[in-house]
């Protein structure tokens, strides 16, 4: 009788872009692309409680849990009153949080938007002040005019914050930034103040080198989340001009079409192979430190829970090679607890 392989425990893996309430959009294929999906999203987001975020947070976020992310950003623009009970949900289903809290200055819908940046940062101040892990996430550059930009990046400065924003996410958004200001999105966020080391950009899916660049030279990071990405029609990440610049990648499930780390990261390395036309871009032991430390970094944590890899599952069953890269490569996150 051969002897049980004994369990692998290794760090938990981080989520740094979550819209839990998004999660139950799943199988909803209206709209025929990005656009006419954020559509339905903002009809669905109108009809949000704090009592729907508390019970539907907490499915998200067991769900997650039970998937091998010991640690979520929720990047939250539904309320003050609902972003205290995703707090509350994700204490419940037992994940570390950070409340990535939105400002929206303009288009959306009224439940989005903040009277002014000052309103938005005494919001801020509030939330903080009752104890909750607290970024600050100017929305876009769609959605907040330079000198909110300006005010949330000193802000941010000041108080040691993180910062996350989205920006180059689709091409549509890059011609109105450069309409209205003459330069690229993440551009703006350099004239702004937005990009530093406590940066994270969310996707970059269309940004071009010289954005990317600036990304490296600020040591600002990237949160990358394939899976929906891919579902919305995105487009790819030139993942293999990000790593050669050395800007750090976290992943992210973003709308939670799929809550699968090992899947965000397996996708990184595909769209690199793609583009390369070669294997092992990434080294397994790079991708799951994008899957755990980066996006720590990215929250502005230091310690999250470890997971646990179950050697003996039948998708490890017989390896030879390098576990890690198994793990990668050929599994899903049914092997962690």
């Amino acid at each position: 009788m051969g002897a049980v392989a004994e369990p692998l425990t290794i760090p938990g893996f981080v989520n740094a872009h979550s819209h839990a309430f998004q999660r139950v959009l799943r199988g909803h294929e209206e709209g025929p692309d990005f656009w006419g999906w954020r559509d339905r999203m903002i009809a669905h987001a109108e009809g949000q409680t704090p009592e729907s975020v508390r019970r539907e947070y907490e499915v998200a976020y067991r769900e997650m849990r039970a998937a091998g992310y010991t640690a979520v950003g929720e990047f939250h623009y539904l309320g003050f009153d609902e972003a205290l009970a995703a707090s509350e949900a994700a204490e419940a289903a037992g994940i570390g949080f950070v409340l990535l809290y939105a400002g929206y200055g303009r288009g959306g819908t009224d439940r989005f938007r903040q009277a002014s940046v000052d309103d938005f940062l005494r919001q801020v101040d509030d939330l903080r002040a009752r104890g909750l892990t607290v970024g600050v996430a100017p929305h876009s550059v769609r959605t907040c005019p330079a000198d909110w930009l300006e005010a949330i990046a000193r802000y941010a400065e000041q108080e040691e914050l993180v910062l996350h924003v989205h920006a180059d996410e689709q091409p549509r958004e890059i011609d109105e930034c450069l309409a209205e200001h003459g330069i690229r999105p993440i551009e703006l966020l350099a004239r702004t103040g937005c990009l530093g080391a406590r940066t994270t950009i969310v996707h970059a899916t269309h940004a071009d080198d010289a954005e990317l660049d600036l990304v490296a030279d600020s040591g600002a990071r990237i949160c990358v989340c394939p899976t929906t990405e891919a579902n919305l029609g995105d487009g790819f990440l030139r993942v293999e001009a990000v790593c050669e610049r050395g800007i750090g990648l976290c992943i992210g499930s973003d709308s939670n079409v799929r809550v699968d780390p090992l899947e965000e990261l397996r996708e990184l390395e595909g769209i690199a192979r793609r583009r390369k036309l070669a294997r092992g871009v990434i080294s397994a032991g790079t991708l799951l430190c994008f899957g755990s430390d980066e996006g720590g970094a990215s929250l502005g944590i230091e310690s999250w829970d470890d997971v646990v890899v179950d050697v003996s599952h039948p998708a490890l069953d017989g390896i030879t090679g390098d576990v890690f890269a198994a793990l990668v490569m050929s599994c899903s996150a049914d092997v962690l607890s």
